[in-house]
C-alpha cells in the first residue's frame, strides 16, 4: 500500500561501497533491504548521490530513466545489471519548486538516468524496481551547510510519501583503500567516530565545520562528494531527529560503510 500523506517517512543516509556491493549478499545489503522491509511503501524514492555533481541542484525529470554504468574495470556481470524503475517527473517538479521556495536555483534533467550511488542500494532495497525514483544532485564546492539547506528544503517530501535516502560514504580515501595502507586504519576510524558522536548530540554546528574540527577530516575525504549527501539526510531529518545505526564496519579496513535512519521529530 501507498504511504498516504499524513506517514512522515524517516530519512536514510547510507554508505554505498564500490559497484561490486550490487551483487554481494552481505551484513551491507541484508541491512538496506531488511531497512526497506520495515517501511511503508512510499510513494517514490528520491535518491541525492554522491555520484551526481553539478554546479547548482538538479533532479532528474525522465520517466524511464536508464540504468548509468560510471564505471571502470569491474566483472562484466555488473554491466549486464539493469535497474528499470519508472522515473517521477511529477516529483521532480514538486522538489524543484521546494528548492526555489528556499531561494535555490534548481532545475530538471529530463534526460539523466540513475548512477550506480543509486541503482546498488536500490537492488537491494527494491528489488522489483517498482517504484518511481528520481535523484538529486550534489554541489560539493558549496559546502556542508549548503546540504543541511538542501535537504531543510526537500524534508516536506518526505510526508507526501517520498523516500529520502542520501548515498555516500562514512569514509571515502580510495587512495588507501587501493594501497592497503594500514596506516591510516585507526585515523579512519578516529573520524568515523567523531561524526557519529556528533550527530548523537545532534551537534549540526561542529558537523558543518567538519573541516576544521573533525580529526583526520581531509584525509578520510580527499574530496567532500561522498561525505555531502549525510548532510542533506541531517537537514531533512530536521534539528530533533531521532537517529539510528544500522550499519556499522568497514570494507578494506579504511572505507567506513556506516548507514542511518533519522526519522522526523514531530
Amino acid at each position: 500500500m501507498t504511504a498516504a500523506p499524513r506517514d512522515t517517512l524517516p530519512v536514510l543516509f547510507l554508505s554505498h561501497g564500490s559497484p561490486m556491493q550490487a551483487v554481494q549478499d552481505d551484513a551491507v545489503s541484508q541491512a538496506w533491504a531488511a531497512e526497506a522491509r520495515t517501511l511503508p511503501r512510499p510513494r517514490a524514492v528520491l535518491m541525492v548521490s554522491a555520484h551526481w555533481e553539478s554546479g547548482v541542484p538538479l533532479l532528474t525529470g525522465s520517466p524511464q530513466p536508464e540504468t548509468i554504468h560510471d564505471f571502470g574495470g569491474f566483472p562484466p556481470e555488473l554491466y549486464r545489471l539493469r535497474y528499470p524503475a519508472p522515473g517521477a517527473p511529477d516529483i521532480a517538479q514538486r522538489a524543484q519548486a521546494l528548492l526555489r521556495e528556499a531561494d535555490f536555483c534548481a532545475g530538471i534533467d529530463g534526460t539523466r538516468g540513475l548512477d550506480h550511488g543509486a541503482w546498488v542500494p536500490l537492488l537491494h532495497m527494491y528489488p522489483q524496481a517498482d517504484i518511481p525514483v528520481l535523484q538529486l544532485s550534489v554541489q560539493p564546492s558549496l559546502g556542508a551547510a549548503h546540504h543541511v539547506a538542501l535537504g531543510r528544503a526537500i524534508a516536506p517530501l518526505a510526508s507526501e510519501g517520498v523516500l529520502i535516502v542520501a548515498s555516500g560514504h562514512m569514509t571515502h580515501n580510495l587512495r588507501q583503500y587501493f594501497h592497503r595502507d594500514r596506516s591510516a586504519v585507526q585515523q579512519n576510524r578516529d573520524f568515523r567516530d567523531w561524526v557519529d558522536a556528533h550527530i548523537a548530540a545532534h551537534d549540526l554546528d561542529a558537523l558543518t565545520a567538519w573541516e576544521a574540527q573533525a580529526p583526520y577530516a581531509r584525509g578520510a575525504h580527499p574530496t567532500t562528494e561522498h561525505f555531502m549527501p549525510l548532510f542533506v539526510a541531517l537537514g531533512a531529518a530536521g534539528a530533533h531527529y531521532d537517529s539510528q545505526l544500522l550499519v556499522q564496519g568497514y570494507t578494506g579496513d579504511v572505507l567506513a560503510m556506516d548507514a542511518y535512519r533519522f526519522a522526523q521529530a514531530a
